[in-house]
Protein backbone atom coordinates (compact mmCIF):
# COMPACT_ATOMS: atom_id res chain seq x y z
CA UNK A 1 0.00 0.00 0.00
CA UNK A 2 3.24 2.45 0.60
CA UNK A 3 5.02 1.65 -2.58
CA UNK A 4 1.19 2.39 -4.34
CA UNK A 5 0.77 5.86 -2.51
CA UNK A 6 4.11 6.89 -3.26
CA UNK A 7 4.08 5.98 -6.92
CA UNK A 8 0.37 7.62 -7.50
CA UNK A 9 1.92 11.07 -5.15
CA UNK A 10 4.83 11.04 -7.45
CA UNK A 11 2.87 10.36 -10.36
CA UNK A 12 0.39 13.55 -9.31
CA UNK A 13 3.43 15.58 -8.56
CA UNK A 14 4.88 15.06 -11.92
CA UNK A 15 1.06 15.92 -13.43
CA UNK A 16 0.89 19.03 -11.77
CA UNK A 17 4.50 20.19 -12.92
CA UNK A 18 3.18 19.86 -16.56
CA UNK A 19 0.32 22.00 -16.21
CA UNK A 20 1.95 24.51 -14.38
CA UNK A 21 4.85 24.75 -17.25
CA UNK A 22 2.13 24.36 -20.14
CA UNK A 23 -0.22 27.22 -18.51
CA UNK A 24 3.62 29.39 -18.03
CA UNK A 25 4.36 28.51 -21.70
CA UNK A 26 1.00 30.00 -23.21
CA UNK A 27 1.83 33.26 -21.34
CA UNK A 28 5.36 33.62 -22.16
CA UNK A 29 6.35 37.24 -23.66
CA UNK A 30 8.58 36.78 -26.66
CA UNK A 31 12.02 38.79 -26.78
CA UNK A 32 10.49 40.05 -29.89
CA UNK A 33 7.12 40.67 -31.01
CA UNK A 34 6.27 40.08 -34.30
CA UNK A 35 3.61 42.64 -34.72
CA UNK A 36 1.85 40.69 -37.67
CA UNK A 37 -1.91 40.40 -37.70
CA UNK A 38 -4.37 38.36 -39.55
CA UNK A 39 -7.11 40.98 -39.29
CA UNK A 40 -5.02 42.16 -42.24
CA UNK A 41 -5.60 40.81 -46.12
CA UNK A 42 -2.00 41.86 -46.98
CA UNK A 43 0.58 44.28 -45.29
CA UNK A 44 1.41 47.05 -47.17
CA UNK A 45 4.56 48.23 -44.94
CA UNK A 46 7.38 45.70 -43.30
CA UNK A 47 6.31 44.27 -39.94
CA UNK A 48 7.13 45.72 -37.37
CA UNK A 49 9.33 43.94 -34.76
CA UNK A 50 8.95 45.27 -30.91
CA UNK A 51 11.73 44.58 -28.91
CA UNK A 52 10.02 43.66 -25.89
CA UNK A 53 12.65 42.30 -23.82
CA UNK A 54 14.73 45.97 -25.05
CA UNK A 55 11.75 47.63 -24.26
CA UNK A 56 11.45 46.54 -20.69
CA UNK A 57 14.72 46.29 -19.68
CA UNK A 58 16.89 48.94 -21.26
CA UNK A 59 14.01 51.60 -21.67
CA UNK A 60 12.45 50.47 -18.22
CA UNK A 61 8.43 50.35 -19.50
CA UNK A 62 6.33 49.07 -17.52
CA UNK A 63 3.34 46.67 -19.18
CA UNK A 64 0.76 49.42 -18.17
CA UNK A 65 2.91 52.25 -20.71
CA UNK A 66 1.24 49.90 -23.71
CA UNK A 67 -1.34 47.94 -22.49
CA UNK A 68 -4.53 49.55 -20.90
CA UNK A 69 -7.98 49.42 -20.47
CA UNK A 70 -10.99 50.31 -22.48
CA UNK A 71 -10.54 54.38 -20.64
CA UNK A 72 -6.88 54.67 -22.29
CA UNK A 73 -5.97 54.07 -18.49
CA UNK A 74 -2.72 52.38 -17.58
CA UNK A 75 -2.97 48.64 -16.51
CA UNK A 76 -0.26 48.98 -13.62
CA UNK A 77 -1.20 45.65 -12.13
CA UNK A 78 0.19 43.65 -15.11
CA UNK A 79 3.47 41.68 -14.67
CA UNK A 80 5.11 39.75 -17.56
CA UNK A 81 3.08 36.43 -17.89
CA UNK A 82 -0.06 37.72 -17.27
CA UNK A 83 -2.56 36.84 -20.03
CA UNK A 84 -3.63 40.32 -22.06
CA UNK A 85 -5.72 40.74 -25.20
CA UNK A 86 -3.70 42.18 -28.45
CA UNK A 87 -4.71 45.48 -29.78
CA UNK A 88 -7.00 44.33 -32.31
CA UNK A 89 -9.16 43.25 -30.11
CA UNK A 90 -10.58 46.24 -28.74
CA UNK A 91 -9.08 48.77 -31.75
CA UNK A 92 -11.37 46.37 -34.18
CA UNK A 93 -11.22 48.18 -37.79
CA UNK A 94 -7.95 47.52 -39.53
CA UNK A 95 -6.02 49.41 -41.28
CA UNK A 96 -5.94 53.52 -40.65
CA UNK A 97 -8.62 56.02 -40.87
CA UNK A 98 -9.73 57.23 -44.26
CA UNK A 99 -7.06 60.40 -45.03
CA UNK A 100 -7.42 63.57 -47.39
CA UNK A 101 -9.75 66.54 -47.73
CA UNK A 102 -12.74 64.30 -48.55
CA UNK A 103 -12.04 61.90 -45.40
CA UNK A 104 -15.13 62.14 -43.34
CA UNK A 105 -14.13 64.17 -39.74
CA UNK A 106 -13.85 61.56 -37.26
CA UNK A 107 -13.51 62.05 -32.73
CA UNK A 108 -10.56 60.97 -31.32
CA UNK A 109 -12.40 57.85 -30.17
CA UNK A 110 -13.29 57.06 -33.19
CA UNK A 111 -10.15 57.34 -34.67
CA UNK A 112 -8.87 54.50 -32.47
CA UNK A 113 -11.58 52.19 -33.58
CA UNK A 114 -8.58 51.73 -35.89
CA UNK A 115 -5.77 49.22 -35.38
CA UNK A 116 -2.95 50.81 -36.99
CA UNK A 117 -4.31 54.67 -35.58
CA UNK A 118 -4.64 53.22 -32.05
CA UNK A 119 -1.28 51.06 -32.26
CA UNK A 120 0.76 54.30 -33.60
CA UNK A 121 -0.84 56.77 -31.42
CA UNK A 122 0.49 54.28 -28.40
CA UNK A 123 4.10 54.28 -30.26
CA UNK A 124 5.15 57.46 -31.20
CA UNK A 125 3.36 59.00 -28.62
CA UNK A 126 5.87 57.24 -26.20
CA UNK A 127 8.59 57.78 -28.06
CA UNK A 128 7.97 61.38 -29.09
CA UNK A 129 8.30 61.94 -25.19
CA UNK A 130 11.26 59.56 -24.71
CA UNK A 131 13.15 61.67 -27.35
CA UNK A 132 12.00 64.96 -26.32
CA UNK A 133 12.84 63.45 -22.27
CA UNK A 134 16.24 62.69 -23.54
CA UNK A 135 17.01 65.65 -25.78
CA UNK A 136 17.46 63.45 -28.73
CA UNK A 137 15.69 61.64 -31.50
CA UNK A 138 16.64 58.24 -31.04
CA UNK A 139 13.22 56.75 -30.38
CA UNK A 140 12.34 56.39 -33.78
CA UNK A 141 9.25 58.29 -35.24
CA UNK A 142 9.23 57.97 -38.96
CA UNK A 143 7.45 54.89 -40.86
CA UNK A 144 10.40 53.65 -42.49
CA UNK A 145 12.34 54.25 -39.30
CA UNK A 146 9.44 50.87 -37.43
CA UNK A 147 8.50 49.04 -40.52
CA UNK A 148 11.41 47.46 -42.60
CA UNK A 149 11.51 47.41 -45.71
CA UNK A 150 9.70 45.09 -47.83
CA UNK A 151 12.50 43.06 -48.55
CA UNK A 152 13.32 41.64 -45.08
Amino acid sequence: MGKKYLLLMVIAGLATLFVVAAINAGTAVPDVVKMENKAYEKHTKGIVEFTHKKHATDYKATCGDCHHNDKGEALKELKEGDNVQGCIECHKKPGEKAKGKDAPKLSKKEELEYHAEAVHENCKGCHKEANKKAGNKNAPETCTKCHPGKDK
